[in-house]
């Protein structure tokens, strides 16, 4: 398997077991410690613990989550990936109270690769579909 084959690879075992299996474990195994997460509109997450940090309080607002990646694309250092995720909104969401309330999201990751580890990563996910679909904001 080339680089960019082990590259994509690495992105959909954390997909798979990292959030739709909630094993946090294997963020040690695809994440350098000293990852950093590009998040738009929020303060950068900073090392891999950190990260597993909000991968478990997202995971606790939407216990149910589960991704499916429509689209893997590989070049040299970088994976580019197309994504949704439909959960139930059961817990706190950084403020928002549960709603009971199922959601669709979708967004696109692009990651940097680097020893057979994600070092730098910058995710963006429709934030404003999903807080119209929990009703935080109208959708008019």
């Amino acid at each position: 398997m080339d680089n960019v084959e082990a590259n994509k690879a690495l992105i959909r075992l954390g997909f798979e077991e990292g959030w739709n299996q909630g094993n946090l474990d294997v963020e040690a195994e695809i994440m350098a410690t000293d990852v950093v997460c590009h998040m738009v509109g929020r303060s950068d997450i900073h090392g891999s613990e950190e990260w597993k940090q909000f991968v478990t309080m997202f995971r606790t607002a939407f216990p149910d989550i589960h991704f499916t990646v429509q689209d893997n694309f590989g070049e040299g250092d970088k994976v580019a990936t197309r994504w949704s995720f439909t959960a139930t909104h059961k817990g706190e969401l950084m403020g928002i109270p549960p709603t009971g309330v199922h959601v669709t999201v979708t967004g696109i990751n692009i990651y940097h690769i680097a020893g057979g580890k994600i070092v730098e990563f910058w995710p963006k996910l429709d934030d404003l579909g999903m807080l119209q679909q929990l009703g935080v904001i109208p959708t008019e």
